[in-house]
């Protein structure tokens, strides 16, 4: 049994940033918060809170210390809740999330609808939401997309949407808008991930999706995987990968959320070799 790991597979740059800067910051304060998990990996989390590093879901809870602003950033009254206490602020927002909130507060001062292409209860949409004034609109879809009624319209996506989504809503929009502007806002990482998950799944007989449950990317590349090839499983670690999948299997492609540490990733393939050696 052979089995094709993607190069892509595991921390993108921004989560990377986000894990330095949250490690850094345990060793400096005394007291350190975390405003949401910092990225949807419960296993990376554990290790950030047996650093001493807590994790509050509402900005009301936190009341002295530092705050670290998770990887899918905060929205802005969550930022501005937290200046007004006066508490220390590490900022861990992946640098490709800033700049679509950017792009979505740029879209609303010109006099734009905007809409926002993603998961309308993603932590990182409802940021970008809000730094886009009150004429918005979160869409899933071009079907979503064909209900708005506006003759301006500014596009920006969640990070870690697929780029053919992001082309149906532009197409969907073009159609009711005399004057659209597209920011694509999508992580190149993204789409790299996406395009190898693609290769891969025409490749393997199996396919394993490694991260988060929680995980908006890590969900999305196994839907991508399945639509390929339908025996694709999505796991968070390696002691969920169960025996019976393998009947019949010689290529087993394995790739990874951008939240996905390396060593559930190496314990994964450990896990499919020796499944391997016992099926010899």
């Amino acid at each position: 049994m052979r089995i094709l790991l993607a190069q892509s597979a595991g921390f993108c740059f921004g989560v990377k940033r986000a894990i330095t800067v949250a490690f850094e910051a345990a060793e400096q304060h005394e007291r350190l918060t975390s405003l949401g998990p910092l990225i949807h990996s419960p296993q990376m989390v554990r290790k950030l809170e047996e650093k001493g590093v807590e994790v509050r879901e509402h900005a009301e809870d936190i009341d002295d210390g530092a705050v670290l602003v998770r990887s899918h950033g905060l929205s802005h009254g969550e930022i501005e809740a937290l200046q007004a206490k006066q508490l220390t602020i590490v900022d861990a927002t992946c640098p490709f999330v800033r700049k679509a909130q950017k792009y979505a507060e740029q879209l609303a001062a010109a006099g734009y609808f905007v809409v926002v292409v993603g998961e309308k209860d993603h932590p990182e949409v409802q940021g970008i939401v809000s730094y886009a004034g009150k004429r918005v609109a979160v869409v899933a879809d071009q079907a979503e997309a064909a209900a708005i009624r506006a003759t301006r319209i500014g596009i920006v996506a969640q990070t870690t949407q697929s780029l053919d989504n992001l082309r149906e809503v532009v197409a969907a929009c073009l159609k009711q808008a005399q004057d659209l502007r597209v920011f694509n806002t999508i992580c190149d990482a993204t789409a790299l991930r996406q395009q190898e998950a693609r290769r891969l799944s025409a490749e393997a007989d199996l396919m394993l999706v490694v991260g988060g449950f929680n995980s908006a990317n890590t969900t999305r590349l196994a839907q991508i995987c399945r639509e390929i090839q339908p025996r694709t499983h999505h796991v968070e670690t390696a002691q969920q990968i169960e025996n019976d999948w393998f009947s019949g299997v010689e290529v087993v492609g394995i790739t990874a959320g951008a939240s996905t540490p390396e060593w559930i990733i190496r314990e994964t393939v450990a896990r499919v070799e020796s499944l391997a050696k016992q099926m010899v």
